[in-house]
Order: C-alpha cells, then structure tokens, then sequence
C-alpha cells in the first residue's frame, strides 16, 4: 500500500499521504500545504479527501486551505461540529480513495471526536491505522484537552471513554497492522511518546503501558492522568482556530514578511503591547540582543515554545531573524496560530548596532568556570523537565521547568545571584531573556548547559557524575 510519512521533527507532528489509481488523501496536513500538492500532482493524482483525526490542539492544521487550493473534502469523525463545510463521518463509514479503503472508527477519549483511520489495500486487506492522538508509539493521548467542552465533561470521563476506545475499538484489531500516529517524542499531546513514529499493534498490545489487558478502568485512569502536567496556554486558542477557521497562510506571510529599518523597527516596538522575539542562535543572542526581547530560537522546538511561552496566539510579534530566514520563521509560527507578525528587522542585529541603538547581553560563563566558581552556597536553577532535574542534577539545585516558569515565577530569587541551566543551553538562554524582560538580572547563565556540567567535577546527584567516577 502506498503510504507516506510527513513528519515535521519541530512540533513532533506526522501527516500522512495515500495515493492510489489516480486519488489521493492527506491525514492531519500542516497549514504550509504546498508540499501535499506536490505529491499529488507528481503521482497525477487529484486529492479527493482531507482526514482530520480530531480538533488539534497543539498546531494549526491546513485542511481549509488544502480543500480550497485541491478541491479535496474536509472530512471528522462523529460529533464534530465545524463552522464550515465538511463531511461529518459515521462510525464504521468507510471512503474510497482510488481502490484504497479508509474506515472511519470513532475512538472518543483524547477528544470525543477523536477517530481513527483503518487503511485496506487495493485487495481489501487491512494494512495499517492512522490512530490521530487515541494512539500513540508507547503512550495515548492525554484526556484532559476537551474538558472545557461541557460542564459535567472530566478528565476522568473522558480517561474512561478512551479505556473504552482503546478496549473496544483498537485491541480487537489485527497484530499486523501498523499503527501510524499523529504524534511522537516531544509532544505535549502526551507524557510518554516513544522516538520511534511507527510500530506494529501487536507489539503496542505487549508494551504499550495502556493497552495492558488486565488492567481496569479505574487503574487505566490512574496511570494515565498520573504526573499529567498542565497543557501549553495556546492548546485551546489552535483548537478553536481549527473548529472555526483561519487566515490563509499565503495571506499571513504577505502581511508578515516586512523588513523594516532599524528606526521603523524601534518605532513599532514602542508603540506598546508588541513582543520583540528573537530566533537567532542562543550563543548570539547571549552576546547582542535588543533590550527587552525574548530568545526562542529556531534550530530548537520553535513553535511549541512559542506556543508555551508567549501563550497567546494574538500577540503582536517583531521578529530577529538570520538572514533568508523570514518566510521560514513566519510559516513555523503560523503552524501553532501567531499569525500577528508586524514585520522584521532588515540587516539584523548588525543593522542596529550600526545606528547606535542600545544592546544587552546575558552574562553566560562555560561549565568548567561555573565548576571553578561554584560554591556549596551557591543558588543553582535547572530549567529542564522533572524528569530529567530526577535523574541527575547538580546537588541542591532548584527545579523550575521553563514551561512553569509563569506559574512559578514568585519562586526566582530577585536579590540573591544565581546559576541559571538547562541540558544543552537553548532552554536556559529563553529563560534568561523572560527573567531580563521582566526586571530580573541577578543571574549567571551556564553555557552548554548540564552536558556540559556534568564534565566537570561539580558535585551532582542522583547518579555519579563522570568526572568523579574511580
């Protein structure tokens, strides 16, 4: 069967692309859809169908401007209800593309539209199963997204609709299908997605955590919500683009991709309510950067980061970018809804350094200083996830996730000079420009973060730093 994978690494997201007999169908397409129609027109084929798992909540999908620019129909699972034109599915409701088969399964539980894709062959063998976020490789999708959607609607309820998807729907399938999922490590679409994007189902039912056979409902539900973090701040405003609609993307990079000179730039910038980000690499935000900007670069988990920092999507932004880099940072901004890009600085930083505008830095020090100057006493933040701050960490550092920053932003010391760290110095260098931005500059950011540390002979624990191993 002919089947393509379309994994964007940077939002951890997977589209997918069948073509058969001249048709074909997009699953879960980003919204820079000009590659699927490049595929359908190199195969000479026509999109028939866009498939939509669910509501996404984490990026903002391309069905509405892949259904105008191919003529393809936007097709849900049951219960959806989209404020524009689509094919609400039945379950069990089954589509021909070319002499492929797709059967819609309704799978509630991630969302109570959620539904997945039974794909059989042109001989009407069943090959594989776009399980959207009901399934991914090594975990399922977290329940807690849709609970805004009613009053009486839980998490807990919607744990127990996804027990019962999961049981009913996905087990009793054949071990040989091949499980495609929407999502893999790196999500926050769940808590313990597997780097592998694809697997057998069978080998899911002996090793996914979820689909053990001998546990209840009520142990299902544990487990799953169990350590389940808050979601990013942006999942509800993408969910809401994708039920109602959006600006098309091709509008978006026309109004965004606007240079403008360092004395325009700095004119909008003070006109208040406007964010200046800046996607260069850290190490050159650290030495140069213009007061009062955040970092979140792009050769890291830009739009999810953007997404969980900035937090609303109707943010005006200004933009640092590398150079020939603008279309770029304006589309991956759009894949998580920022669509209100006022432009960015033409020539970059060096542009305003030569008009004599003011610049800041971060005081940043490598890991074999920070061991040289570290003292018991010293006042350590580590900035990854718990996870990680669990499995090693310097002794008697304080864990503040960067993603948990707003949340515990009472928790920074604003007299007391500290350490500041991550694992590789790109989440600590966004902290660092967050905690500058808003008035705090007590502290010292540790280049290269833990990996680098831990080549040191700092004291760490929770495993023995290689450094001090006999």
């Amino acid at each position: 069967m002919k089947i393509e994978q379309i994994y964007t690494g940077c939002i951890a997201q997977a589209a997918y692309y069948i073509e058969n007999n001249g048709e074909a169908a997009i699953f879960d397409p980003l919204r820079e859809v000009q590659p699927y129609l490049n595929r359908a027109l190199n195969d000479n084929a026509k999109i028939k169908y866009i498939f939509e798992t669910h509501f996404h909540a984490d990026f903002v999908s391309g069905h509405l401007d892949l259904a105008k620019k191919s003529g393809g129909h936007i097709v849900y699972g049951p219960t959806a209800n989209p404020e524009f034109e689509a094919i609400i599915a039945t379950d069990n409701q089954e589509f021909k593309v070319g002499n492929y088969t797709v059967k819609a399964i309704h799978t509630p539980g991630h969302t109570l539209e959620s539904t997945c894709y039974l794909l059989k062959d042109e001989n009407g063998k069943q090959h594989g199963i776009i399980t959207g976020d009901t399934l991914f490789i090594g975990d399922v999708g977290r329940p807690d997204l849709a609970q805004t959607m009613a009053d009486d609607l839980t998490q807990e309820k919607l744990a127990g609709y996804l027990f019962d998807s999961l049981r009913n729907k996905i087990m009793p399938l054949s071990d040989n299908l091949i499980v495609y999922p929407s999502h893999g490590a790196g999500s926050a679409c769940g808590k313990n997605m597997s780097k592998e994007t694809t697997d057998i189902l069978g080998n899911q039912k002996r090793t996914n955590y979820a689909l053990r056979s001998d546990m209840t409902k009520e142990e299902f539900s544990k487990e799953l919500l169990e350590g389940l973090g808050l979601p990013p701040a942006y999942f509800p405003q993408n969910v809401m683009m994708n039920s109602k609609g959006y600006d098309s993307l091709d509008s978006i990079i026309q109004k965004s991709n606007v240079g403008l000179s360092p004395k325009e730039f700095e004119a909008v910038a003070n006109q208040g309510d406007v964010v200046v980000l800046d996607v260069r690499h850290e190490d050159d935000f650290v030495q140069a950067h213009i007061p009062n900007s955040i970092f979140i670069g792009i050769q890291g988990n830009f739009a999810p980061w953007v997404g969980s920092m900035l937090r609303d999507v109707n943010q005006k932004l200004l933009l640092v970018i590398p150079e020939s880099k603008e279309e770029e940072t304006i589309t991956r901004l759009s894949r998580v809804g920022f669509d209100h890009v006022l432009g960015y600085l033409k020539g970059g930083i060096a542009a305003w350094e030569k008009q004599d505008l003011e610049t800041s830095s971060i005081d940043s020090v490598s890991p074999e200083e920070f061991a040289h100057q570290f003292t018991p006493t010293n006042m350590v933040i580590d900035a990854r996830k718990p996870n990680e701050y669990e499995a090693e960490h310097v002794n008697n550092a304080i864990n503040i996730p960067l993603d948990t920053l707003n949340e515990n932003f009472l928790e920074v010391p604003k007299a007391t000079t500290f350490f500041l760290h991550c694992a590789g110095g790109y989440r600590s260098v966004i902290m660092a420009s967050i905690l500058k931005s808003r008035g705090i500059h007590n502290f010292v950011n540790i280049e290269k973060g833990f990996a680098g540390i831990k080549k040191t002979t700092i004291p760490c624990s929770q495993f023995e730093c290689p450094s001090t191993k006999k």
